[in-house]
């Protein structure tokens, strides 16, 4: 009987939930673009493949080459080394694999590590994206010389330009409408009416804190319309968004995607990260309390390296810089060395990335192919980051090889924690057996790895507690090393072949005059902050406005937010951006007082509806002639289900799931622990405090394209397989959401029409139409007809009605 109410309730919405296909097997969306060939491939095959395949080496066995895109394509001697969208006919995949005792490559060396062939896979099944050019391993364009460099568009310091002359001048309530006035013009387009109060409501809450707007809401809304005016009711309601804590949820996660938050290692060991937790909740407090973006990327690139005035700012201060520390490592590594290299390389690529929008981590190996960063550039900043210590809390064990110290924080901070206190007797037990087994004679290998997993797991215990057994406020993050220096320039970038030291500095195609110069007594990383908050850099102010932009309209006026370099998109509003660049720096960094511009403005007012003419002109819609339609992210998709069924717990949740049950362990290990549920969602707390692991993301933010947490992600994909519709219509946790939202409307008096009208308020905020109504009270009376006396299933029907009305593409679209 279920299954003719799923049936039936499907069918007289189904016109709402698109079920577009997907290939089989589809590869991952971020495996798409030229970020992932130039973060995941080019570094592969520089390291193991150059120095037999390349025209630089001057050698290519089996009369392979795989230093262009034309030839790792062509091919040598037993055919095409890849074939973009079929990774089954790519001898290359075959080859590192090692899979075919004839064809094994690298020739001399172990198999590549798993995640490093699913990489390449990856890659290839999304076309093989890649900007080599032919015959050479140059770049698609003559290499940049620092001058021509800082010709470059997002190179200049921006100008303020100021708003221009457009033909209706009464449309616009912000500056930033004069630009988009006159874009359109010069297109001879003209913007949209404005959206219904409603839908613009509705928009607003979804952007500003990620969750619908309540019946109440709406009502109240629409009523300071009629008493007030729109212009005084809108700021009303902005300003009290802005204000609420749910803000910094929201934009907290926004940020946490850029910054690759996760609470996992990734990689072969994939270990858990305890005490990651720590960093996202100074994120989310950081962005409530309107913390100047300047002073934001200050504290997390050299927290430690500012001053405190007590225990608690302390804390805060070393627990941001948990930014450094919560990227990927690969902690199967048993080379210290080489381990080294690749944390600083990640770290360099994140901040270089996340904060002026292009990757000095390119030139590791080779000068930029694409933009004018050299690997004296790159070496450089390594210098900065080889004298951090990075503290990432995971012992060693079977499972991981490199331990990485937490970071302990002041005790008078207060931070709760979540490790349990031992006795002292248990203290100087296992002091006494650590001391006893360096002492061992060691004979064999076995003893060996027996000595070094068990003295690591007892100093990981050590850690977490004092002298006296009593458990350690601990975190990660990042100090100055007791030896400061600089790093060698890396030939091809292998840690064997080091050249001469780099002084530290930055990249120089910036010149700021008065940057300062790096203490010999510091690791640099606080001059590397204030050079990129100086309010002459050309980048970090303008990468950050059009993140926000991005967030709002959908696409960035930049539209590749993650790439300002030559090989990224020109900006749409170019004078714009620059405007609202220094405007940004202008109200003393002030993330809150930028949004708060845009979506007072008549251009985020606009109505989505269509327009052939403006259409024809501009079909992706980047003049900006009406609002787009979006598609929620995972996370504001799972809240907004809970807040409409009434579930939703508000508070902040103390610490994570990995923090306080899977501590750090093999993330291979949760599908054998029966305390977790199978999808890692058994929490009624907002989205943003579900656990992060990278390669086991809970079921609905991995469905729903949450960001890739290995990667700098300042634009999520978007996607529409089957699997999503699936787990509408079948997950247990689609169901249980129905359930709470019948057993509310049911709670509530009145008659099927009454609960229906409030069920669309709550899913929509709009009333159903009369077809819709018709639909939905007939599907309630056959089905209630078919159940008779069984209560239980007279509140079913109600409840898959509910489900289908979760399940539609206006629930989980923007309008």
């Amino acid at each position: 009987m279920k299954r003719i109410f799923q049936i039936g309730c499907s069918l007289f919405l189904i016109g709402t939930l698109p079920l577009a296909g997907a290939e089989k097997g589809s590869a991952p969306a971020s495996a798409t673009g030229l970020d992932f060939f130039e973060a995941k491939i080019r570094p592969v095959l520089v390291a193991h493949c150059y120095q037999c395949h390349s025209v630089d080496a001057g050698k290519s066995k089996g009369n392979l080459l795989l230093d262009s895109r034309e030839a790792i394509r062509a091919g040598g001697d037993s055919g095409p080394a890849i074939v973009p969208g079929d990774p089954d006919a790519s001898l290359l995949l075959r080859a590192i694999s090692h899979v075919d005792p004839d064809l094994k490559m690298p020739p001399k060396t172990d198999r590549l590590p798993e995640s490093v062939i699913n990489d390449i896979k990856s890659w290839i099944q999304a076309g093989a994206a890649d900007p080599r050019e032919k015959g050479t391993v140059n770049a698609i364009r003559p290499p940049v010389d620092l001058e021509s460099g800082r010709r470059f568009w997002s190179f200049r310091k921006p100008d303020d330009h100021q708003p221009p002359a457009s033909k209706n001048p009464g449309w616009a309530r912000r500056n930033l409408d004069h630009f988009i006035l006159a874009q359109l013009g010069s297109h001879g387009l003209v913007p949209r009416e404005d959206a219904e109060p409603a839908t613009l409501l509705r928009r607003l809450h979804f952007d500003l804190v990620g969750l619908p707007p309540t019946p109440e809401t709406v009502h109240h809304f629409l009523e300071s319309i009629h008493t007030d005016g729109i212009e005084t009711a809108l700021a009303a309601e902005v300003d009290s968004l802005l204000a609420s804590k749910q803000y910094g949820e929201r934009w907290g996660r926004h940020w946490l995607d850029v910054a690759r938050f996760a609470e996992s290692s990734g990689k072969e060991a994939n270990i858990s990260f305890p005490y990651a937790w720590r960093y996202r909740d100074y994120v989310i407090d950081a962005v409530n309390a309107d913390l100047p973006f300047d002073r934001f990327l200050v504290e997390q690139i050299a927290g430690d390296l500012l001053p405190a005035d007590s225990d608690v700012e302390r804390a805060r201060l070393l627990i941001a810089t948990g930014y450094l520390a919560v990227g990927t490592k690969n902690l199967d590594e048993s080379n210290k060395v080489q381990f080294a290299a690749d944390l600083v390389d990640e770290q360099i690529d994140a901040l270089t990335r996340g904060v002026m929008a292009n990757s000095v981590a390119c030139a590791r190996c080779h000068d930029h192919k694409l933009d004018p960063f050299s690997m004296e550039d790159y070496y450089a900043l390594a210098g900065i980051f080889a004298s951090t210590k990075t503290y990432f809390g995971t012992a060693i064990s079977p499972s991981n090889q490199v331990g990485g110290d937490p970071l302990v924080l002041p005790r008078g901070a207060g931070q709760p924690i979540l490790h349990a206190s031992i006795t002292p007797e248990k203290v100087a037990s296992l002091k006494q057996e650590l001391a006893t087994l360096k002492k061992e004679k060691v004979t064999t290998l076995s003893d060996a790895l027996r000595i070094f997993w068990r003295s690591g797991g007892i100093e990981g215990e050590l850690e977490k507690v004092d002298d006296k057994g009593q458990a350690l406020p601990l975190a990660m993050g990042a100090t100055d090393r007791e030896t400061i220096g600089d790093k060698p320039l890396l030939e091809r970038g292998e840690i064997g072949r080091p050249g001469k030291p780099v002084p530290r500095g930055f990249p120089r195609v910036v010149a700021i005059a008065d940057a300062g110069s790096i203490s010999s007594h510091q690791s640099g990383r606080l001059e590397l902050a204030r050079w990129l908050t100086h309010p002459d850099h050309p980048l970090t102010a303008r990468v950050m406005t059009n993140r926000v932009w991005r967030h709002l309209f959908g696409v960035g006026i930049v539209s590749s937010v993650d790439n300002f370099g030559f090989s990224g998109q020109r900006p749409s509003h170019p004078e714009l951006l620059d405007h609202l660049a220094v405007r940004l720096v202008a109200d003393g960094w002030s993330v809150k007082k930028l949004v708060r511009e845009i979506v007072l403005s008549r251009t985020y007012r606009q109505a989505s509806t269509y327009d052939e003419k403006s259409f024809e002109a501009d079909p992706e819609n980047r003049l900006l002639w009406r609002s787009a339609k979006r598609r929620l992210d995972a996370e504001v998709i799972r809240d907004a289900m809970l807040l409409v069924s009434g579930e939703l717990d508000t508070s902040r949740r103390v610490g994570s799931l990995v923090g306080k049950e899977i501590g750090d362990r093999p993330i291979s290990l949760i599908g054998l622990d029966n305390r977790l549920p199978a999808d890692l969602d058994a929490s009624k707390h907002r989205s943003v405090y579900l656990p992060v692991l990278r390669d086991r993301l809970p079921d609905v933010l991995d469905l729903f394209d949450f960001a890739e947490p290995s990667l700098v992600t300042g634009d999520r994909e978007t996607t529409n397989v089957p699997l999503q519709a699936l787990y509408l219509m079948n997950s247990p946790f689609m169901e249980a959401r129905a359930k709470a939202l019948a057993d509310r409307l049911m709670g509530e008096a009145g008659d099927d029409e009454s609960r229906i009208r409030r069920a669309f308020l709550h899913c929509y905020s709009r009333i159903p139409t009369d077809d819709e109504m018709l639909m939905a009270t007939s599907f309630l009376t056959r089905g209630k007809q078919l159940a008779g006396d069984d209560e239980k299933l007279r509140r079913q029907v109600l409840a898959i009605c509910c489900q289908a009305l979760l399940s539609t593409a206006e629930f989980r679209n923007l309008d």
